[in-house]
């Protein structure tokens, strides 16, 4: 978290958080800092987690649409975790820092326990993609209510403006940036592709329990086309697991959590294959994502070998116009083909 934020974050504020959502229990335990503080804490001895999101990265009315559509996906029985109210019958809670807000959230837990990129298995990779499914077909039927403002489309997110926070000498990037930018905008939208998704199911936004998935941390849900769903899973497994092996060996994964993760999306849901080709543009755009990410969050003058060395791989990527990995899309929808009959 950028250090002009957290030092907004008072623990007179966290305490005022903490009883109004009746979470006074036990001393919070910070789970994570990256865009939202989030924190465990207790409420009649179960735990739940406590968000504080700053004014600087999400508005309230953001915040409000992103609980709507949460809680609508559980109302589905998507296996999500839901938002519940506070003592005041509100979602969001608005507490003022300074010439600032913080918006508090309360969340259920998820059940079991993250999953480090040793247990993953071609059983995981199929119930990932079984659940994003789930969540591409349930959110066809989501109307948003009159007073709830719309989430963001894809292309108002802050981080797709990479000139805002790289040096101007990385003008090739920016100007690939812009050109793979175009070429997505220029994709077609219908509602059996396009809508609002979660953005970011990977293996850190989700915990398991006998073989469960439950997800979390809807944050950065916006409308989308449902092939960048896809994409993020396959991409973060990869990055996770092995961001610093060859390409044919991350392409060799990649293939195989694919056709695992499409065995499971196409039970719950039907995406036309022609989506599936496009996935390497969903590819680049992460890293276009990422690139931005580090420039903005990170002081990479004091960065460790290891990320500078994950950041100038994304740049060459970017340079490059390659994927994080390649797919055989003809072996991949024959499987799918086998899905659908």
């Amino acid at each position: 978290m950028e250090e002009s934020v957290s030092r907004l974050l008072t623990e007179e504020l966290i305490q005022k958080a903490l009883s109004l959502f009746a979470a006074t229990e036990q001393e919070p335990k910070k789970l994570g800092d990256f865009e939202n503080y989030a924190f465990e804490v207790y409420r009649n001895g179960i735990p739940f987690v406590l968000r504080l999101t700053h004014s600087s990265h999400r508005s309230k009315n953001q915040i409000e649409s992103e609980l709507d559509w949460l809680n609508f996906l559980s109302n589905q029985k998507v296996n999500v975790c839901r938002a519940l109210p506070s003592i005041n019958g509100n979602y969001v809670e608005e507490l003022v820092s300074e010439d600032t807000f913080f918006f508090a959230c309360l969340f259920k837990k998820a059940n079991g326990k993250n999953v480090r990129t040793e247990d993953f298995n071609d059983t995981l990779f199929y119930q990932w993609g079984k659940l994003v499914g789930e969540m591409n077909h349930a959110t066809k039927n989501y109307q948003k209510p009159v007073h709830i403002t719309k989430r963001p489309e894809w292309d108002e997110e802050d981080l797709n403006l990479i000139e805002k926070f790289v040096q101007s000498d990385d003008k090739e990037v920016i100007e690939k940036g812009k050109a793979l930018l175009q070429q997505i905008q220029e994709l077609e939208k219908n509602p059996d592709s396009y809508g609002l998704i979660h953005s970011d199911v990977h293996s850190g936004n989700f915990f398991v329990e006998n073989g469960k998935i439950e997800v979390f941390d809807f944050d950065d849900c916006s409308y989308h086309w449902f092939a960048s769903d896809i994409a993020i899973p396959i991409y973060y497994a990869v990055w996770f697991k092995m961001a610093f092996d060859s390409k044919e060996e991350r392409s060799e994964f990649a293939q195989n959590f694919a056709r695992q993760f499409l065995k499971g999306y196409y039970e719950e849901n039907y995406l036309d294959p022609y989506w599936i080709k496009q996935l390497p543009l969903f590819f680049k755009l992460r890293d276009l994502t990422l690139y931005s990410v580090f420039h903005k969050k990170e002081d990479l003058s004091k960065a460790s070998e290891r990320l500078l060395k994950l950041v100038s791989d994304i740049k060459n990527r970017i340079l490059l116009d390659e994927a994080i990995a390649d797919l055989d899309f003809e072996l991949i929808i024959k499987e799918i083909e086998k899905v659908k009959k």
